[in-house]
């Protein structure tokens, strides 16, 4: 049996190019909703070519109902809804690979809708003394749960970027970075072919590394959960400020903060806190 968990958001789908198109409620967003879902369905389409018996889609982007379910490939399960204890990685404990779908760069980073988790505010962020962005720190949960993450999906910045903490992982870029609100993108059908190809190949390429002679996958041992240091710096000193209400977190300089948690886990759901803190003290029009 392989399980594979789709971890879908929204920036770095085809065609999506400019904030409007992933902020919910707006007519560009409803119009890419349909483009987001017909990501998901060419990459569940190419798992289970490729020998996925399950797929389970997380709709991992803000809001987290993006995805049409009405037209979600129907031998798929859609994750939908806030409050997830794992956020974009909820659902990682029930599968045996882990795909990341619509990624983007982290903040400060060249690409299209660079940011991490703050649309602005925040200009850079290292795990370990390293760039980071979502997809790294996302990739450490898939780690410690001892889940292999088999494909990465996004503008060509970010699948470069992944190339950097995941060196075996098969990428497809679906558009190619201008600057930050434009990409060449390749229209929908041609996007569907690559990532339904690529979904394929990652399947069957983690089956040969770690089946069982009958078919049947050979779970991954849990890496065993080490400290990550995270560090975060904000355009203006008064959020870095604000975020020392949180516990663990130190100074870092005078618009960064810092901290160190046991394992990637806890440091995810406390960088969560963080940045959630920080969008809270900004002010409209000013921050």
């Amino acid at each position: 049996m392989t399980r594979v968990l789709i971890s879908a958001d929204m920036e770095g789908v085809t065609g999506v190019t400019c904030p409007d198109d992933v902020e919910p409620g707006t007519a560009s967003w409803e119009r890419m909703r349909s483009l987001f879902t017909g990501d998901v369905n060419a990459v569940v389409d190419g798992l289970l070519a490729g020998g996925a018996t399950e797929v389970l889609v997380n709709d991992a982007h803000y809001t987290q109902r993006n995805l049409l379910i009405e037209a979600l490939d129907p031998r798929a399960r859609l994750l939908t809804g806030r409050h997830k204890p794992l956020g974009m990685m909820e659902g990682i404990d029930r599968v045996d690979a882990v795909v990341f779908l619509g990624y983007h760069t982290g903040a400060g980073q060249q690409g299209v809708l660079s940011h991490t988790y703050l649309g602005t505010g925040l200009t850079a962020f290292r795990i370990d003394g390293e760039p980071a962005d979502e997809g790294r720190m996302n990739a450490l949960i898939a780690e410690e749960h001892g889940v292999p993450l088999i494909m990465v999906t996004g503008d060509d910045r970010t699948c470069a970027a992944a190339r950097a903490w995941a060196t075996d992982v098969r990428v497809v870029a679906v558009k190619e970075c201008v600057s930050r609100y434009a990409a060449l993108c390749l229209p929908p059908a041609r996007s569907a072919e690559l990532l339904r190809a690529q979904a394929t190949e990652a399947v069957r390429a983690q089956s040969l590394h770690t089946g069982h002679p009958d078919g049947r996958t050979r779970p991954a041992p849990s890496s065993p959960a080490r400290p990550h240091r995270f560090e975060l710096e904000f355009h203006a000193p008064h959020l870095a400020a604000a975020v020392l209400a949180v516990p663990t977190v130190e100074h870092n300089g005078p618009r960064g903060i810092a901290f160190t948690s046991p394992d990637a886990t806890t440091a995810a759901r406390t960088f969560k806190v963080c940045t959630s803190v920080a969008g809270a003290a900004m002010e409209d029009h000013f921050d």
